[in-house]
């Protein structure tokens, strides 16, 4: 991806002219982007490794795959958080990677490891750079050196077991190169996260992400069948069997450990076949708890479908509702979208039956186009989010989980903290939300938030987060439902596990990276 945004330069594209007069009868903007800066005048803070250190991780994984240079430390400088961004487009010095050093297996991996902690030097893990929680951040912590490990030589499809339906992926491997891999054996995953074109399959691990489909084939963790990890004290390998009772599925502490305790290297996945067919269709509610309700009714009934969304009024009204991106007449009240895969006559049936219990409780249905479209768009918003930067904007975005009994009044207690916050500083705000991934018991809230940048846009940012963050912890949901907890949101972790918690934590850390130079001010408090 480019240095100082999402993406690959093709995707992006000015703003729209009728977002463009939004913007400027809403916030008072010209829409007139500001120009960035070229990679080449940022100027980076000198490396601190001496030639001493670079000759040691040298003779681990060669010369050439040990990288002083400018672009090579800028574009591993961090995650693509607004907040990075914002960062990146500030004037002075940036702060990047003393190295960058690509590995290109498990046993250099380890072996980068064991030189840096000898040598106390920091080490992020690095895989698609898509954190938006600052997981990637080049923190140094108490070490003269920090060394980015980028895993993308890690890019083979290591085994597949089309019996069990499971699949070995290096972690390095992207998103789109999984799906090809696994496709040429008639095999998908299924994971389909925003972050999905760039974003790796270690990275997924790593942060528990879920997918847009996880109503369907569940979140990344669930999906783990096996993991291979390097860590400063050796190698870790778990997973034997589908379940086990052998102790504590320890799996879940490398799932969601950010790389704090180790760099998954190898991940062995449930798989399914390709879908023979998909189905989609839209639907229409008069308000968001409507829309919620009947969501419950279908999740509880298990008649979900693969994918299950639901904006509310706010949401539909700004990003779906376009007629010129849709088509035809504008959606009204709260859009939902619904896909199913499968074989045909599965497929049929599912559809046939959620798509009952939608009308039951209070749905109309708009046919087809609307989900397709959505589905069409569904990598696009970070690009938009750039965007909106550049004309004065600020666009962000942040999430939780709750039980459905709780949902309305903690989509009401983050909205208000957003807006309030946000208010108080002189900056009118539009704050959306959208049920991204729903469970038996519960569902997650996905918060969109645009204003006008203040002359500080970073400290209004981290004013309103800390005002979200507050509420989502005083109304009873957690920290993040997928985004992860990276630097972020560690203030906030303690108050979520307990003081227990942080110290089991603190001590799995001390037994496998005594020295502590794993991803130094992530997760752990």
């Amino acid at each position: 991806m480019v240095w100082n945004a999402w993406g690959i330069p093709s995707g992006h594209a000015p703003l729209p002219e009728q977002i463009r007069a939004l913007l400027a009868q809403v916030f008072g903007v010209s829409g007139e982007p500001v120009a960035r800066r070229d990679e080449g005048d940022v100027p980076l803070r000198d490396s601190a490794l001496t030639a001493e250190r670079l000759a040691e991780l040298s003779s681990v994984v060669g010369a050439d795959r040990v990288s002083i240079d400018h672009r090579d430390r800028l574009l591993h400088a961090g995650g693509k958080s607004t907040l990075d961004l914002l960062r990146r487009r500030a004037d002075g010095p940036q702060d990047a990677p003393d190295a960058v050093v690509f590995p290109a297996d498990h046993d250099e991996v380890l072996a980068v490891l064991a030189r840096c902690a000898a040598a106390r030097i920091a080490v992020v893990p690095f895989g698609g750079g898509t954190s938006v929680v600052g997981g990637v951040d080049p923190a140094r912590g108490e070490f003269e050196a920090v060394v980015a490990v980028d895993l993308r030589r890690l890019d083979t499809l290591v085994e597949v077991d089309p019996v069990s339906h499971t699949a070995t992926l290096g972690a390095g491997l992207t998103g789109p190169r999984a799906e090809a891999l696994l496709g040429a054996h008639g095999l998908s995953l299924g994971h389909f996260p925003q972050s999905f074109e760039f974003a790796s399959i270690g990275g997924f691990a790593a942060t528990r992400s879920s997918g847009q489909a996880s109503a369907g084939y569940g979140r990344f963790d669930d999906m783990i069948q096996r993991l291979r990890v390097a860590t400063p004290s050796g190698t870790v390998e778990l997973g034997r069997a589908p379940a086990s009772a052998a102790g504590p599925d320890l799996r879940e502490l490398f799932a969601g450990s950010e790389g704090t305790l180790g760099i998954v290297t190898e991940v062995t996945l449930r798989v399914h076949p390709i879908p023979e067919t998909v189905a989609y269709q839209a639907w229409s509610f008069p308000d968001f708890a409507t829309g919620a309700d009947a969501l419950r009714t279908v999740v509880q009934t298990g008649a979900a479908p693969t994918v299950l969304r639901l904006s509310d009024e706010a949401e539909t009204g700004l990003n779906l509702a376009r007629a010129g991106d849709i088509g035809g007449a504008p959606v009204t009240g709260c859009l939902a979208v619904t896909t199913f895969e499968g074989t045909a006559a599965h497929v049929r049936a599912r559809a046939a039956e959620a798509g009952d219990l939608l009308a039951a409780a209070g749905g109309t249905a708009l046919g087809e186009q609307p989900a397709r479209d959505w589905e069409h768009g569904r990598f696009r918003a970070p690009y938009l989010r750039d965007a909106l930067l550049d004309v004065g904007i600020l666009c962000e975005t942040l999430e939780t989980a709750t039980n459905w009994s709780n949902l309305s009044a903690l989509k009401a207690a983050v909205t208000t903290a957003l807006t309030e916050s946000l208010t108080a500083q002189g900056t009118p705000a539009l704050v959306m939300c959208h049920i991204s991934h729903t469970y038996p018991t519960g569902a997650s809230l996905y918060f969109t938030v645009v204003a006008k940048q203040a002359d500080d846009p970073l400290d209004q940012w981290l004013r309103a987060k800390r005002a979200a963050s507050e509420a989502i912890l005083a109304g009873g949901g957690t920290i993040t439902h997928h985004h992860a907890v990276g630097a972020d949101h560690r203030p906030w972790l303690g108050a979520e596990i307990g003081e227990i918690g942080v110290r089991v934590l603190r001590a799995v850390k001390q037994a496998i990276d005594p020295v502590g130079i794993l991803n130094p001010g992530k997760l752990i408090p």
